[in-house]
Order: structure tokens, then C-alpha cells, then sequence
């Protein structure tokens, strides 16, 4: 077989991976966003005819329903309005820096020319520097905010029932909200407590409940602050008992967290197993490199080593990214 036919077919496996990944990654995603939508718009409309049906007899309850049905559909429109490309700016507030997105910037650059020099002092081709480089300066500051992002959020999570828990109580004992929310501020750990001194310095100046929670949710983006936001608006508008609606919103968080923890039990050996069997080509590479260092060097010197590298990468890629899929439970 001749050298431009290989590097054909290295093309066309290499582009099977490509479509394979992306059908990975977003083909069951619309599936599922699309069935999603078709089963809200069919309860929307059932929704709708019992509604109407019941308004029709004069029941106060449908028309507190309804009231209820169009302050969701308000805020979803809000929400859908403001779910844009997130900033720089916003990433770093996310993960709880104090930094700019100059000196973020530039300390990535840094970074990639400290690691470029470096691999050109070590001995590597040119390229292979640039790549380095370019791969560390760019990507390792994007991935430590995500990965801090995420930190932050899993301790606010971790916490939040707890505050909940205290505007409760504070209610039934018969203290106002705003001065529940203080003492959240004073008493909960961080990074509730930072949230909740930003709501009530907040206040200070006019800026009301609502306002900032909308920016918290900027900051902390999870269902649970969605919840607690939808609650308080509703309440706000409609009426009805905060301390009741709260206290449901807590046992029905504490479940949430408790279902959160038998699945991740049940999934560790499959995610053990996911790690084992992503990290063994790399494991078996290098055995074989100490074993024999000259029998892989076909494949960093020459042409067809290079493309046959990056086929592997690609596919072993779509393998991980579908484990991941297998091992990722979305509840």
C-alpha cells in the first residue's frame, strides 16, 4: 500500500473520530433537549385547559395557580434572556478571585512562554514548544477557574440547605427576612456567608432582594439559588406562607443531597474502572518506552508515526468522552 493511501485513510478515521466526538457530544444533548421541550410544551397545555376550566367555575385556588404559572413564566423568560456567553470577568468572580482579566491574562502568558523556552531548552522541536505553549498559556488558566468555579460551588451547595434552615426558623420566631439574611451573613460559612454580606450590603444602598439575587446567580449558577429565588418572587407577588414554602424547598434540597450521594456510591466503580481503562494506553507507553525506548520512535519521527498518534488520540478521546457520558448521572 502506498504512502498517500495511508495517510487517506488516516484522514478518514481521524474524520470518523472528529463526527464520532461530536455526535457524542451534542447529538444525545438535543435529543434530550428536544424531548424535553415537547413534554413542557404538552404539560403547558393540559395545564392550560385545566385552568380555564376551573376559572370558569370561579375557583380562587385556579386563579391562584395561574397567578403562580405566569410569575414562572416571567422569570423563565429572564433567565432565558440572560443565559449568554459567560465573561472572563464572570468566570473569575465564579471561582472567588480578586484578580483582573488583565493580570489573568498575562499571567497565562507567562506561563505559555515559560513553557515554550523551556521545552526548547530541553531539546524539542520548535513545534512542539509552540503547541506547549500555547496549550498551558491558554488552557491551564481557563481550566483552574473552572476547576475553583466548581470547588466554590459545591461548598456553597453544601451550605446553602443550612441557610435556608435559618430564614425558617427566624420567620416562625418572628424576625423579618432582612434581618434572617443578616444573620446568615454573620453566621454561615463561606462562601454562603461572602453571598449573603454582598445581599445585605446590598440593601444599604437600595439595591433590593431580588436584584441581588439575580447577581448571585450569576455567580453561583445552580438549581438550588434558582429555587430559592423563584420561591421568594413568588411569595413576594402572590402571598402566601414563606416559612411553609422555605421549609419544603429544605426537605426537598436534603433529599436532593441524599440522592446526590447513593448515586455517586453506586457509580465509584464505574468511574474507577473509567479511570483505569483511560489511563492504561498511557501506562502500557510508557512501559514500552523504558522497555525498548527505540521500538515508539517511528511514531514521533515520522510522518505516518505522527498521523497514526493523532488517530489514536482522537478515538481514544471519543472513548473517554462516551465513558463519561456512561458514568455522568444529570438529575
Amino acid at each position: 500500500m502506498s504512502t498517500d493511501v495511508q495517510i487517506i485513510l488516516v484522514a478518514i478515521l481521524v474524520g470518523a473520530a472528529i463526527f464520532a466526538i461530536a455526535y457524542a457530544l451534542f447529538g444525545r444533548s438535543i435529543k434530550q433537549k428536544e424531548g424535553a421541550q415537547q413534554r413542557m410544551q404538552a404539560v403547558a397545555r393540559n395545564g392550560r385547559r385545566e385552568t380555564v376550566d376551573e376559572s370558569r367555575r370561579g375557583d380562587p385556588e385556579a386563579k391562584r395557580r395561574k397567578a403562580v404559572q405566569q410569575q414562572l413564566k416571567e422569570l423563565e423568560k429572564q433567565q432565558r434572556a440572560k443565559r449568554k456567553s459567560v465573561s472572563v470577568r464572570m468566570k473569575i468572580e465564579r471561582a472567588g478571585l480578586s484578580i483582573s482579566p488583565l493580570t489573568l491574562h498575562l499571567g497565562g502568558g507567562a506561563l505559555g512562554l515559560a513553557v515554550a523556552v523551556a521545552l526548547l531548552v530541553g531539546g524539542y522541536p520548535p513545534i512542539v514548544a509552540l503547541c506547549g505553549g500555547i496549550a498551558l498559556g491558554f488552557g491551564f488558566p481557563r481550566w483552574l477557574l473552572s476547576f475553583l468555579a466548581k470547588r466554590r460551588i459545591k461548598r456553597f451547595t453544601a451550605e446553602f440547605v443550612n441557610a435556608i434552615d435559618i430564614i425558617v426558623r427566624g420567620i416562625r420566631s418572628g424576625l423579618p427576612v432582612n434581618e434572617c439574611l443578616g444573620i446568615i451573613a454573620r453566621e454561615c460559612r463561606a462562601p454562603v456567608s461572602d453571598e449573603f454580606q454582598t445581599i445585605v450590603a446590598g440593601q444599604k444602598v437600595g439595591v433590593t432582594v431580588d436584584q441581588s439575587l439575580e447577581k448571585m446567580l450569576e455567580r453561583i449558577p445552580t438549581s438550588e439559588l434558582n429555587f430559592f429565588a423563584i420561591v421568594l418572587a413568588i411569595q413576594q407577588k402572590t402571598g402566601g406562607n414563606l416559612a411553609e414554602a422555605l421549609s419544603n424547598l429544605s426537605t426537598v434540597l436534603r433529599e436532593r443531597k441524599k440522592m446526590k450521594g447513593k448515586i455517586g456510591a453506586m457509580s465509584s466503580e464505574a468511574k474507577s474502572s473509567a479511570m483505569i481503562i483511560g489511563a492504561l494506553p498511557f501506562l502500557v507507553m510508557m512501559l514500552v518506552h523504558f522497555a525498548t525506548p527505540d521500538y515508539l520512535m517511528p511514531l514521533f519521527t515520522e510522518r505516518m508515526g505522527n498521523m497514526l498518534l493523532l488517530g489514536g488520540a482522537m478515538w481514544m478521546s471519543m472513548g473517554v468522552i462516551v465513558m463519561r457520558k456512561m458514568i455522568n448521572f444529570d438529575f
